[in-house]
């Protein structure tokens, strides 16, 4: 779809020009894929933009990529590959608002396909690496160095990825984190970059992940049934206890003459249970995981700062390391 049109000057977009899309937009409360496109065409056309078009063109994105597909807030895999194809299409990255878009969505989805999550880092990597003099929410990002601004972006994709609660970080995620470790190790980062590199791996190698956000297919299959007019839930329901037998197979008649407080108590402990059970496993760092840090490690030949911080840490953080680290163990006794 072809806004042009409503463009009072056809090199720039104002504040003015912004109100015009809004109403077109966003007259039906749907954000269309021609729309989209057609926002995403202006943005890649015109360079002198207001903060105010930002804001639209994010939002529009959003909206369009992780609101308004079923389930809701869920990002496909469809769209995640139609938004890498848009944002890739003029081969540059615009940090003021294609950089913001990656990362709000990041925010926004409550799960996202771990390939643009992995994007998204990537797209913060070249933020950094050709960032020079390149503003985002008024933070200068300088070339070739993780200040603040930078190691905050990069904070806000990892722990965004992990807005429901699913802590892990994946190997791909980690594979970006090392790569703009290795081409950033002689600039003058900042101290939060250390935090963010080794916090992250740290989370990748023994992270407890304790909570699974519900996938796609299975929270389809659920709305699916909740938007089922036809179901009967009270039929359901009644042929699940139709018999007094029933009740009782399985020990249920003595759990229904219990208190509930006193099976709630219960269920509490066990899950407790589970969860540390859980914990003390993932905070071992295995044979597996140890062979592809000491490769990962010395990949260049050279252990950096941030990697004898990492093994650090990890020494100090995990209740068990295999014998595979005791080399890099030693070299940062």
């Amino acid at each position: 779809m072809d806004f042009t049109h409503l463009l009072q000057d056809q090199s720039r977009i104002t504040d003015e020009d912004v109100l015009k899309f809004r109403r077109e937009v966003f007259e039906d409360m749907l954000v269309s894929r021609a729309e989209a496109e057609g926002v995403f065409a202006l943005n890649n056309s015109i360079e002198d933009t207001s903060k105010a078009w930002n804001d639209f063109f994010v939002e529009v994105m959003v909206d369009y990529c992780v609101n308004q597909a079923k389930p809701h807030g869920y990002m496909s895999e469809n769209n995640a590959d139609w938004l890498v194809a848009q944002i890739t299409k003029d081969g540059r990255l615009d940090t003021n608002s294609e950089l913001e878009l990656v990362v709000k969505v990041i925010e926004r989805a409550k799960e996202v396909p771990t390939l643009f999550a992995a994007f998204a880092l990537e797209q913060v990597a070249v933020a950094v690496l050709e960032g020079n003099g390149a503003l985002l929410n008024n933070e200068e990002l300088k070339a070739g160095v993780i200040g603040a601004p930078e190691a905050n972006l990069l904070r806000r994709v990892l722990y965004g990825v992990g807005s429901e609660g699913r802590l892990a970080v994946s190997k791909e995620e980690v594979e970006v984190l090392f790569e703009l470790n290795d081409m950033t190790v002689e600039a003058e980062n900042h101290a939060e970059w250390t935090d963010v590199f080794i916090k992250a791996v740290a989370c990748h190698l023994m992270a407890v992940d304790g909570y699974h956000a519900v996938d796609r297919k299975e929270a389809m299959r659920r709305e699916a049934w909740l938007d089922d007019t036809d179901v009967d839930v009270a039929g359901m329901l009644s042929k699940t206890l139709s018999s007094v037998g029933d009740l009782m197979k399985g020990g249920l008649f003595g759990g229904a003459m219990r208190s509930g407080s006193d099976v709630m108590d219960d269920a509490w402990a066990d899950r407790n249970a589970q969860m540390e059970a859980e914990a003390q496993n993932t905070e071992v760092v295995d044979a597996e995981e140890s062979h592809w840090l000491v490769d990962r490690i010395g990949r260049d030949g050279v252990l950096h700062e941030n990697e004898k911080a990492l093994i650090s840490y990890l020494k100090q953080e995990s209740s068990s390391l295999h014998s595979s680290l005791k080399p890099l163990l030693d070299k940062v006794a």
